[in-house]
């Protein structure tokens, strides 16, 4: 049986046109996954994004005293807090 011939993987300006055209695409029109290997890339960070939250005053304040007994910096202290909060709600 002859493989079909995959298409051209287009060229993307930027990111977002990338993830729009995937999203409407089928990637085994584009690529052979048979010949796929799996690898492990354990030096990659997850991409970050910066967003502002309203909290009372108290709150921060309290979040920066635990921080400091922890001897961790308080934004850090809160990415830890809401991870576990999110893996425990994810697992009920």
């Amino acid at each position: 049986m002859k493989k079909a011939k995959k298409k051209r993987i287009p060229k993307f300006k930027n990111e977002d046109e990338e993830r729009e055209f995937w999203a409407s695409h089928d990637s085994t029109d584009y690529i052979d996954w048979s010949a796929a290997k799996e690898v492990i890339m354990p030096n990659l960070k997850p991409t970050l994004k910066t967003i502002s939250i309203r909290l009372p005053e108290i709150m921060i304040e309290e979040l920066k005293l635990i921080a400091n007994k922890r001897d961790v910096p308080y934004q850090s202290l809160m990415k830890m807090f809401l991870a576990e909060k999110v893996e425990q709600e994810l697992h009920k």
